[in-house]
């Protein structure tokens, strides 16, 4: 019997490194399809990707509606204290800010349907503690206060 040479490797080191199945019992390895696995994995990074921008579009579109609500308060802040104040406001009071038939702004604590005559409703409002005011109602629309908004954002996330 032929001897093998020393640096020859056995038959069965040489056959488990071949790619295929080398006898009848062998199972069929088959090469991985990488289009496929690339495919998938781009799909999958596109998903993920599109999951963080939607995040983000909904951050944005929060802080729009904190600055519309602050520029909203503080044009509302201005109207009040260009006003003639007849009364001295009390803290966590509720006020309406209307305008007056000579266009200037008027506070007052008669609510818009508990008027006789027409007048042009700009706000509801309230005192608060710092002496600012929150608009809890602007021109038919409701308004949310940047603090209520911030605070509910926090907890949604």
């Amino acid at each position: 019997m032929l001897k093998r040479p020393d640096d020859v490797a056995a038959d069965d080191q040489i056959l488990a490194l071949l790619p295929y199945a080398h006898m009848r019992g062998g199972f069929v390895i088959k090469p991985e399809d990488m289009g496929r696995a690339k495919g998938l994995a781009i799909e999958a990074m596109e998903g993920q990707v599109g999951e963080q921008l939607k995040q983000i579009y909904e951050q944005v579109e929060t802080l729009a509606r904190q600055a519309k609500a602050i520029r909203t308060r503080a044009e509302v802040s201005y109207k009040i204290y260009q006003s003639d104040l007849r009364f001295d406001p009390r803290i966590n009071q509720t006020y309406h800010l209307y305008e007056s038939e000579d266009g200037s702004p008027q506070l007052s604590l008669i609510a818009p349907d508990e008027w006789t005559t027409d007048k042009t409703h700009l706000a509801t409002v309230r005192l608060l503690a710092d002496h600012t005011w929150e608009v809890l109602e602007s021109k038919g629309e409701e308004t949310v206060a940047p603090q209520a908004d911030a605070n509910s954002t926090e907890a949604s996330n």
